[in-house]
């Protein structure tokens, strides 16, 4: 199947958000699975917690819970650990879905569940809604209110997602409404160029892990621009890297709390990337790769 895209203009510093709509994905979005998503246990003992949730506090279940919706009606689908201690805080991760797809779809592409959910995250597919600035800003609040269910520490949600789903997960760190949302973000495919990213400020250091495919022909070479943009904005060399796990360069000199990664696969726009342990490292010790 093909692939059509079109470019939404909004007004917002004069910000072009472009929206990528798969054929493919639509394909994907359309066709659901019965099979369960295989959820891990996480060895809790391993790492002591410092974030608590009072006993009864929050009534989330443990396990896969889905069909769940925010204050404005995104839906979304959330895993837990499936020894999952409602006491106990844990990260976030979320995911947002290229164009066309249903939460479960996005979580069969990404495969993303077992190893999540083995290193003590929560995460969370969120269905797919057109973009544009409100509908981002929204997203942004799809955290706080899975927050209200589960014990989550908000001062850790990572963001990640493919197509259109890496196009919000990095605007999110830079509109101002939602750019504290964050503490990292991990944008596949994304659909913003060097030049877009120009418009607007940079936001504090954030840890960022860029993904993009060579063989991506609806967004060419753009990764290799919004990851060098992003290098500068958390004070990087722009001229050293060093080659880390999974293929990806890591930019060297960054200021604290500024990893800055840029992962180039083979694949095209429709190829997920096979790094999600090394996104989930990535998230989990970011200064192991400054």
């Amino acid at each position: 199947m093909g692939l059509k895209c079109r470019a939404v203009r909004r007004t917002l510093l004069a910000q072009q958000i472009v929206v990528c709509i798969s054929l493919s994905f639509l394909g994907i979005a359309c066709t659901e699975s019965n099979t369960p998503p295989q959820i891990e246990a996480y060895a809790y003992s391993s790492a002591p917690a410092t974030v608590r949730c009072e006993t009864g506090a929050r009534n989330g279940r443990a396990g896969a819970n889905d069909g769940e919706a925010s204050a404005e009606g995104l839906r979304y689908h959330v895993r837990t650990p499936s020894n999952y201690d409602a006491t106990i805080a844990h990260p976030l991760l979320m995911v947002y879905a290229a164009a066309g797809q249903s939460g479960p779809a996005s979580e069969r592409m990404t495969g993303l569940t077992p190893t999540a959910t083995a290193s003590g995250f929560v995460i969370v597919y969120v269905d797919h809604r057109p973009l544009g600035i409100p509908g981002i800003e929204q997203l942004g609040t799809i955290p706080g209110s899975v927050a209200k269910k589960w014990c989550i520490d908000e001062q850790r949600v990572f963001v990640t997602g493919h197509s259109d789903g890496g196009t919000a997960a990095l605007a999110l760190a830079v509109l101002e409404k939602t750019k504290k949302v964050p503490a990292a973000i991990a944008p596949s495919a994304a659909g913003w160029t060097g030049k877009d990213l120009e418009a607007y400020q940079c936001p504090a250091s954030i840890p960022v892990m860029v993904m993009h495919g060579v063989n991506d022909s609806l967004f060419p070479g753009w990764g290799a621009q919004t990851s060098a943009w992003w290098a500068a904005c958390n004070g990087c060399d722009a001229v050293k890297t060093k080659k880390v796990e999974g293929g990806c360069v890591a930019y060297q000199g960054c200021r604290p709390g500024g990893a800055t990664l840029y992962c180039e696969g083979a694949g095209s726009h429709r190829d997920w990337p096979n790094l999600n342990r090394v996104m989930i490292e990535f998230f989990a010790h970011p200064e192991k790769f400054l």
